[in-house]
């Protein structure tokens, strides 16, 4: 089946940046789809009919099936299937119209450059080795994860103001020597470029369609934080109920994070195995259940400031707060195990190759996890810490209280 539907990436230059594939496609169409600075980057043909996107952007699929089979271009930001629009046309019109009709030799896609591409070229940065962040609907917060010494990040600003935003965020996590860039209107007649630290931003004036540049510089006295478990328990707001350093690290190579699978991190605390989970990596995602509102307040703050803003907090006690969560793939239990459900309405919920952990210091909890071991099999894990502390003059081994760990896998 011939194409019926294209997407043209445009850049800032419009139609004299487009090869001849794609001006065809956009001068050829019955009806050409875009927003309003796309569609004043193309002249009127004769008979052409324009429209713009509508609000809210769901109506756009039931909008672009109803134009089916005519000739239809859709005009979009560069490379389309790039954070674009490309990316997810099929699957929103996919039950719309027949599968032969959402192919992709039926909606085709035409890229232009991105502004990544773009901007990586302005630096002379190599494309792969950059880490791009959208801020377009998106927490800004995620650059908190990646401000590292040698990173280089491109984020997409979502308007005029996210330059500033970005420096007030860097200098809240002591990163203001950091050197920025901000890229205005890349690849058109208007490309602007404004150069110095995130110190000297201000407040701008900035331009509305940035790509802002990052390379991150600790100011002194600011230790950047690891990208391995087992983060500083300084780096956490906490009231006390928060799994320690060195037994988190075992936690968490315990639970064995694999790239996009949830977690459920019941009875949450300060929320810092979810938020380890998340940083471990982008497609890891968690669910920190809590019922305290003080220790609700902690989890929104360390979420932000170490850089996971996606971790989704549930307000409430389990089990009943995890009626309708979707299924995990991993449960840990660091708190409320010895609650009449909780156990079995958390591996009830686990996916079949799931795994769950709990923990216990209390005698009452480490006989709950001695029964759910003799019931559901695994292995239980006792560790102690101990830490030098002075005595007089010499030193003496400080030990925590042992924390008692249940883990076990799901089979079916």
């Amino acid at each position: 089946m011939a194409a019926w539907l294209t997407v043209v990436g445009f850049g800032e230059d419009g139609l004299s940046g487009l090869g001849d594939a794609a001006r065809q496609a956009v001068t050829q169409a019955a009806v050409v789809v875009g927003g309003a600075r796309h569609l004043a980057l193309v002249p009127d043909q004769p008979g052409q009919i324009r429209l713009p996107w509508p609000s809210p952007f769901a109506g756009a699929y039931p909008l672009l099936a109803g134009l089916y089979p005519q000739p239809v271009c859709v005009l979009a930001s560069g490379d389309p299937m790039f954070y674009g629009i490309g990316a997810t046309l099929a699957a929103g019109l996919a039950g719309l119209l027949p599968p032969e009709a959402v192919t992709p030799q039926a909606v085709r896609v035409l890229s232009a450059p991105s502004c990544v591409s773009l901007a990586a070229a302005r630096l002379g940065w190599p494309v792969q080795d950059v880490v791009v962040i959208p801020a377009h609907g998106r927490p800004l917060a995620r650059l908190a994860a990646h401000l590292h010494p040698g990173v280089r990040v491109l984020l997409l600003a979502e308007g005029a103001e996210t330059p500033a935003a970005v420096g007030h965020l860097l200098g809240l996590r002591g990163f203001l020597a950091s050197r920025i860039t901000v890229f205005g209107h890349l690849g058109g007649p208007r490309e602007t470029c404004w150069q110095g630290t995130a110190a000297a931003l201000g407040d701008g004036p900035f331009p509305d369609l940035a790509v802002i540049a990052v390379e991150p510089v600790a100011d002194p006295g600011t230790v950047p934080l690891a990208v391995t478990p087992g983060l500083p328990d300084a780096a956490y707001r906490h009231d006390g109920q928060l799994t320690k350093r060195d037994i988190r690290a075992v936690t968490l190579a315990r639970l064995a994070p694999r790239p996009g699978e949830l977690l459920w991190d019941v009875g949450a605390g300060s929320g810092s195995i979810g938020i380890e989970w998340m940083r471990s990596h982008p497609s890891c995602r968690a669910i920190a259940i809590e019922s305290h509102p003080e220790r609700q307040a902690n989890i929104r703050h360390n979420r932000d400031a170490l850089g996971v803003p996606d971790l989704h907090l549930v307000e409430g006690r389990a089990p009943e707060a995890l009626t309708g969560l979707p299924g995990p793939d991993v449960v840990f239990v660091g708190g409320g195990i010895t609650r009449d459900g909780v156990a079995e309405a958390c591996y009830d919920a686990l996916k079949p190759g799931g795994r769950m952990m709990a923990t216990a210091v209390t005698v009452q909890s480490e006989a709950r996890l001695v029964a759910l071991q003799a019931r559901w099999g695994g292995d239980l894990l006792r560790l102690s810490v101990a830490q030098a502390r002075p005595v007089g003059s010499f030193l003496g081994w400080d030990t925590a209280m042992p924390v008692t760990l249940w883990f076990t896998g799901k089979t079916g």
